[in-house]
């Protein structure tokens, strides 16, 4: 496993715009309500990861969990011996259409180690993702799951279920978090009227304005998690007026401020 962390932090010096993230800590980290919106592999390398409200699932340093689409799940990243460190690859559902199993709506997540060979598999991936096109991703992202699929986790095939309007709504939304996108515009994108739209967000439990605090807030973890950016710069890129703004809803939302959650990336 050390050999697959020394890549990981190796490439992530090199680009910061790559199909994968690593999110570390020195210090617990209790997250509540994570929004996750597209299938997200996490790949525990160091420490414990703790998911569910009463820490239901627990993953040790060599195991691996996928996770379907959940508005809000808990999450508490755990230091051991030297520090919490995850590998984070982010899927579309489109990169499951290969599969030859149909997906059951029973099965939410997918828990399993990460063997000699998935972690050869993530190796290569990594260090694939330093220098090949963005629109090859994909590409290696089956691969992934395929070698999962053939691993014994049959159950992968559940985590791409049929997508949502409100996964829709979303894809639509990320890409310009601070832009307050017209409900016409978003309508006429989705070919369906304004009261349509309402309706089936109500019925799958979501709104217009939950999926815009997801996708903003989501961000502001994402690059507190990731970058060194000031909080007032990642509250800006986030779509808030002011980083007091920012900092209350986001305590609001995962339950500590921007500036406690930096606090667990530091050393005493």
């Amino acid at each position: 496993m050390n050999n697959l962390i020394t890549t990981v932090k190796q490439s992530v010096t090199d680009n910061s715009d790559l199909p994968f993230s690593v999110y570390s800590s020195v210090q617990v980290q209790n997250l509540l309500n994570v929004p996750i919106v597209k299938p997200l592999l996490i790949a525990v390398l160091d420490g414990n990861k703790e998911l569910g409200k009463h820490s239901e699932i627990v993953c040790q340093a060599g195991d691996f969990i996928f996770l379907s689409d959940n508005p809000a799940i808990n999450m508490r990243n755990i230091p051991k011996d030297r520090e919490y460190f995850a590998l984070l690859i982010e899927f579309d559902f489109e990169d499951f259409e290969h599969l030859q199993q149909p997906p059951s709506i029973d099965q939410n997540y997918c828990v399993g180690k990460i063997t000699q060979e998935l972690e050869m598999c993530l190796s290569q991936f990594v260090e694939w993702a330093r220098f090949s096109p963005s629109h090859l991703w994909s590409l290696r992202k089956q691969e992934i799951i395929q070698l999962l699929y053939h691993m014994g986790h049959k159950d992968i095939s559940s985590i791409a279920a049929p997508r949502k309007v409100g996964q829709k709504v979303y894809s639509i939304l990320v890409n310009q978090p601070a832009f307050d996108t017209p409900m016409e515009d978003l309508c006429d994108t989705l070919a369906m009227s304004e009261s349509t739209l309402r309706r089936k967000l109500k019925s799958e439990g979501t709104s217009i304005q939950d999926i815009k605090d997801h996708i903003k807030l989501g961000l502001g973890l994402h690059l507190l998690q990731t970058t060194r950016k000031s909080v007032a710069f990642i509250s800006e890129q986030c779509g808030y007026q002011s980083q007091s703004r920012f900092t209350g809803r986001f305590k609001d939302r995962f339950g500590l401020t921007p500036s406690e959650l930096r606090k667990t990336k530091l050393t005493e």
